[in-house]
């Protein structure tokens, strides 16, 4: 049910007036206080709060939720969120409560968090101090259920959100093993955050004997994906998200399917030199990677174009290369079934269908705020994020979408401290957005009009990390 400005915390209902009379918004620092949902001592409940489905569960009362504690009580996994954050970004503390971690039904073992060695697992936090709302959110790449523990989890937490994530029920390099037709793996993922958000809401309401007042659904680059998908096929579930550079997945494309394999063929001629250098760089911001962005291409030459091209050929067009597992490791064109000559639009009609399986439609049914950086090239801008919102608008959906093209963004907010002079990380900008989405759905007053961010000029690295305007 979509929340009335009655049914939203106080906190909401009395910071509304003042961010709406900003023609921009800007993040703050400051945490939302909560008052107690539910006073009754620190963890309470904790044996009787159960997460329905789950096949294994176990709950731990830790006077600290966000990684400023986990990360030494062993209730977080660094390695899940490594080189997603900049190393300024503040971590707040503070957050007393309960933790559920386990797992629902399932017959992959790829995910060996634990040592459980089972996958669907989960990860639920119960703030003592509660604001009404829950966050749910599905993983970028192929991490586990703690990737988002420093980017969104620590953000939430510290506002009074109670937070559930999904490994999205297949992790690692290999995951399109998982699944018994081409897509399953990928298609699994939804159903996967689906499955969540229907437990945590119950959870939720077991732990603070009332559901949540608003769910709101949150993830980067695969987890962005699953906010667009849960939006456009189950808004009944969710009062809004916020998408940062998901993944877009279309029969017609574009997709990753496109543009990577011209990366894989033209990159290796422009880093040469010579007198092809020229005609392959203007292949590649053709192909939609940005003007400016070739001091970025060498690094994902070397770690993300090549095996995420392989890897996701491989979930839904396995055929290509015949028996051999996700291709040849940057292969040269020309050698047989090499992915740098991938075409999509000359394979069989059971690899569209695929694609389509999880393909992306526009027709979102509650409020989506999408963010993007201008330098992406993983997932160029121009391929995706622009594409996606044509999709919103051309569905007849484009009063529930805001999009913001962040100038000097990148796949990666690691990156922001390797070039400081020229990128600025997203996490802040994410944390602006989810501002602006409270905001809207308490007042109905829609956040400033989609539109580029522009970079600050002169502002140094640590407040970038930490603050960003729409």
């Amino acid at each position: 049910m979509r929340p009335t400005v009655r049914s939203l915390p106080r906190s909401w209902r009395r910071s509304a007036p003042a961010a709406l009379a900003l023609a921009a918004l800007t993040l703050t620092q400051a945490p939302v206080t909560a008052a107690p949902a539910n006073p009754g001592g620190h963890c309470e409940r904790l044996t009787e709060v159960r997460v329905p489905g789950a096949q294994h569960q176990r709950s731990a009362c830790l006077d600290e939720l966000t990684t400023a504690g986990t990360i030494a009580s062993g209730h977080t996994d660094p390695a899940d969120w490594a080189g997603l954050t900049p190393k300024d970004l503040a971590v707040p503390s503070g957050v007393p409560g309960i933790q559920i971690d386990g797992y629902f039904p399932d017959t992959s073992t790829t995910n060996t968090n634990h040592g459980w060695g089972h996958d669907a697992q989960f990860v639920v936090r119960l703030p003592d101090r509660w604001n009404g709302g829950l966050v749910v959110a599905g993983t970028p790449g192929n991490r586990e259920q703690y990737a988002n523990d420093r980017a969104v989890t620590d953000w939430v937490l510290s506002r009074g959100y109670a937070y559930a994530a999904t490994d999205k029920g297949n992790t690692g390099l290999a995951f399109y093993r998982d699944g018994r037709t081409p897509g399953d793996a990928v298609a699994e993922w939804n159903d996967r955050l689906t499955q969540l958000t229907r437990a945590a809401r119950a959870t939720v309401a077991r732990r603070y004997d009332r559901p949540p007042s608003h769910t709101l659904v949150t993830g980067m680059s695969n987890g962005g994906y699953l906010v667009r998908w849960q939006l456009e096929n189950h808004p009944e579930l969710y009062d809004g998200g916020v998408d940062w550079e998901g993944t877009l997945w279309r029969s017609d494309g574009p997709t990753l399917l496109d543009f990577l394999p011209e990366a894989l063929r033209t990159y290796p001629v422009y880093a040469a030199g010579g007198e092809g250098a020229g005609k392959a760089r203007q292949a590649l911001h053709a192909a939609g990677f940005p003007v400016g962005s070739e001091f970025l291409w060498p690094y994902h030459h070397k770690v993300y174009w090549d095996l995420t091209q392989r890897v996701y050929r491989e979930e839904l067009d396995p055929g290509y290369d015949g028996p051999t597992e996700a291709g040849t490791p940057f292969c040269a064109t020309g050698t047989p079934a090499c992915d740098a000559d991938y075409d999509y639009a000359s394979r069989p009609a059971e690899v569209t269908r695929a694609v389509k399986k999880i393909g992306l439609t526009g027709r979102i049914g509650k409020p989506l705020i999408t963010l993007h950086g201008t330098l992406d090239v993983l997932l160029p801008i121009s391929q995706d994020s622009d594409v996606y919102a044509r999709m919103v608008r051309q569905t007849g959906r484009g009063h529930l979408h805001r999009y913001y093209r962040i100038e000097g963004g990148t796949h990666t907010d690691a990156l922001a401290d390797t070039y400081p002079d020229r990128l600025r990380p997203l996490t802040p900008c994410h944390r602006t957005a989810f501002t602006a989405l409270e905001v809207w759905l308490e007042s109905g007053q829609r956040p400033p009009a989609s539109r580029t961010v522009g970079l600050p000029a002169g502002t140094d690295p640590e407040t970038l990390a930490n603050s960003c305007s729409l």
